[in-house]
């Protein structure tokens, strides 16, 4: 059965022809391969475009070794694309595994120390030398951020377009799930397994557990190591268990730091965890949201917050255990919120108070915090809020912004109809949120 991802498919399409690089990137098994050697393909064939124009190069594929070189690499399209058989569509899954080498006849001992980085030929030079081939349109896919996305402005000078992929949306895997007539069984077992396309086609829960753990020890460990060249895996999984432990909750790479010593690995150090917090980040394991000051309009340094890429994975990691739904509940808004293009932030709201006859400042949270140009939305993950008394602390953030941006709380009921209150905040079941990209928009 094939699992359609329209609304990533509508933007490689809008995309076609406009002189970018396209580069798509996610966690690994997100899908990304699939959708442009299957999908995207089976677009390009049903507007005319001849299969021998489509050029499909797989970096993974052990016959292609010898492409991990980006001057064999190079050689290869413009043998492939001759500029007078006209447009030629090139893709390329996974180009963070091709290499960089010096091109014959450099001598790096003769290169000043400060030059020799940009003495080597690296799979950028390929991707350049495509953007300025009008007979060319370029497609590549990468499970790398940094090496996709922060070097995206320098390297190519704007001139590459960034196409992040999520595992499937509950939007999604609700469709696929269309067997299922209740929507909040289908929520339960999005929120256990996840939405990676390979795990929803799994058919038992055992399989679907099975399949996402082997992940790590097959796929996500080992290219973070050899990427990376990590010197400490323990160290590296001990990282990963304790994110993984603590989505959603407040903390910083010292505090990380100090729960690995005292539990784990007493040599561990705030820079070597700090190293491997990033490394999880660029494999798009973890994502990260800092704090804002909403009314002070400024970013707070730490603590800051983690969230999983995909419930499932995380999940797994520690075994189906610690499966709370409040966390899980906020670590699936914050990834769809993502997955439609917000940039997202934890919000605070700082109030000065006078507490048995103390003044004090104190903070009050706002789980995120996204903007749609210059307005804000300031939106609540509340699981259940069964009395008014719970409402009230809910609400108690928002209610003290000092601003009139839009204000929204979702709550886990399934018969949340959507409702403001007399403070103007609007309220939206969970499922209703999920199931409609617009939401946020026209509450």
């Amino acid at each position: 059965m094939t699992i359609k991802r329209e609304a990533l498919l509508s933007q490689l399409t809008a995309a076609k022809h406009n002189s970018f690089i396209k580069i798509i990137t996610g966690i690994r098994r997100c899908g990304k391969s699939f959708l442009l050697f299957n999908l995207f393909k089976r677009h390009l064939l049903s507007e005319g475009v001849k299969k021998d124009h489509i050029i499909e190069i797989d970096l993974e594929n052990d016959e292609n070794e010898f492409l991990t070189d980006p001057i064999e690499l190079g050689k290869y399209i413009r043998k492939m694309t001759p500029k007078h058989r006209g447009r030629f569509y090139v893709l390329i899954d996974e180009i963070q595994r091709c290499r960089k080498v010096l091109p014959p006849g450099i001598d790096l001992s003769r290169v000043h120390p400060d030059d020799r980085e940009s003495a080597y030929i690296t799979f950028y030079s390929v991707l350049s030398g495509l953007r300025t081939s009008p007979h060319i349109d370029a497609y590549v896919t990468g499970s790398n951020s940094k090496l996709l996305i922060s070097d995206v402005a320098t390297e190519f000078r704007g001139r590459g377009q960034i196409i992040q992929i999520m595992p499937l949306s509950f939007s999604e895997y609700r469709d696929f799930r269309a067997d299922e007539a209740n929507p909040l069984a289908v929520l339960q077992e999005y929120m256990r397994y996840g939405g990676l396309p390979e795990c929803a086609l799994k058919p038992t829960p055992e399989e679907k557990e099975r399949y996402l753990r082997n992940l790590y020890s097959t796929i996500y460990i080992k290219d973070i190591v050899e990427r990376d060249k990590i010197q400490n895996a323990g160290l590296l999984e001990a990282v990963i268990d304790i994110v993984m432990s603590n989505i959603a909750g407040l903390t910083n790479p010292t505090k990380l730091t100090n729960t690995i010593q005292s539990a784990i690995d007493a040599k561990a150090t705030r820079p070597t965890v700090v190293k491997y917090l990033g490394c999880l980040k660029n494999a798009f394991l973890v994502l990260e949201a800092a704090r804002y000051d909403v009314k002070g309009r400024h970013y707070l340094d730490y603590p800051i917050k983690y969230y999983a890429t995909d419930p499932g994975l995380r999940n797994a990691r520690i075994n189906f255990r610690q499966t709370e739904p409040t966390h899980l509940m906020e670590n699936v808004i914050y990834c769809e919120l993502v997955r439609r293009g917000y940039p997202v932030d934890v919000g605070v709201v700082m109030l000065d108070e006078r507490k048995t006859g103390i003044h004090q400042t104190q903070q009050y949270e706002i789980d995120f915090v996204v903007n749609r140009g210059p307005k804000q939305i300031y939106i609540q993950s509340a699981y259940s809020i069964p009395t008014d008394e719970k409402r009230e602390q809910e609400t108690f953030s928002l209610r003290h912004t000092g601003d009139s941006f839009r204000k929204v709380v979702i709550t886990s009921d399934p018969f949340q109809t959507r409702t403001y209150d007399d403070n103007g905040i609007a309220y939206i079941g969970l499922i209703d949120f999920l199931l409609d990209p617009h939401s946020l928009e026209t509450l």
